[in-house]
């Protein structure tokens, strides 16, 4: 079993990678500053990641599932629904829990100083989708564990959460080019490039808006939401502002980064107020 679906996860993964990978090749939406030197970095990260979170403990989530099914845990486990709505009901719960714990890395300076090493790259590729520090994995697993068994996701919602969390990470992080009228209506339903790359921006205002990673939804109930970068696309500086160095790509100063760098003013507790969170 586990060696199953971590074969199926990875074969995806490495699917979805390669396709990406090549859009951003003959279709690229910006030229990059630091060019692919930083890949190095950020495939490091995803490997280090995907021992501890991917491949290590790939069932654990669905295991966990599994147990809370059978004895009765979670609201969804407690309601005679048909298990394929069970699922879908799962996924949209997880992943509007994904969004808060997004809008919470950013709002709490000590998370930040986690987070900001996903912020800390100064070009923004489907790599950067990648990485995460794994201290930020961890605590995404044991969060990502707790909702399974609060809402009661179905072994299969959860399987197919985290194949769709993955593919769309790689997705929204891409430097591709995609038409603005098939943007705008993509995301009516999903994070598109275009939309997520606002995120990315060394702007305070824009880094904290737009915090989905799949569906759009919550950017918009919440209120978060930001079309377009004020400088446009192709201007806008990526990164962080007092991250500007090139060790910041590096795989053991991305590691370091949390204990030795200052989380600058970007935590929302102390520039929220000012954006209306």
């Amino acid at each position: 079993m586990i060696n199953e679906i971590s074969f199926y996860r990875l074969s995806i993964f490495l699917g979805i990678l390669f396709i990406m990978i090549s859009w951003e090749l003959f279709m690229p939406k910006r030229a990059l500053s630091l060019g692919r030197s930083r890949w190095a970095g950020n495939l490091g990260i995803a490997f280090v990641n995907a021992l501890i979170g991917g491949f290590i403990f790939p069932v654990l989530p669905v295991a966990v599932a599994h147990i809370a099914d059978q004895r009765g845990w979670g609201i969804l486990n407690n309601i005679s629904i048909p298990g394929l709505a069970s699922a879908v009901i799962g996924i949209i719960f997880l992943d509007m829990i994904i969004y808060i714990q997004h809008a919470m890395f950013h709002a709490i300076p000590s998370l930040w100083r986690l987070h900001m090493m996903h912020h800390a790259d100064r070009d923004i590729d489907t790599t950067t989708g990648l990485r995460f520090h794994p201290l930020e994995t961890v605590i995404s697993l044991i969060i990502k564990i707790g909702s399974v068994v609060l809402i009661g996701v179905p072994a299969s919602g959860v399987l197919a959460f985290e194949i769709i969390l993955s593919g769309m990470a790689m997705f929204n992080h891409g430097n591709v080019k995609i038409p603005g009228i098939v943007d705008r209506f993509l995301r009516l339903l999903v994070v598109t490039p275009d939309m997520h790359r606002v995120h990315h921006s060394v702007a305070i205002n824009e880094t904290n808006s737009n915090f989905g990673f799949n569906l759009s939804l919550w950017d918009f109930i919440f209120g978060t939401y930001k079309s377009q970068p004020s400088s446009g696309h192709e201007k806008m500086v990526i990164g962080v502002s007092h991250l500007r160095e090139k060790k910041w790509q590096n795989i053991i100063w991305m590691l370091a980064l949390p204990f030795v760098a200052k989380a600058g003013p970007y935590p929302l507790g102390r520039y929220g107020r000012k954006i209306g969170l």
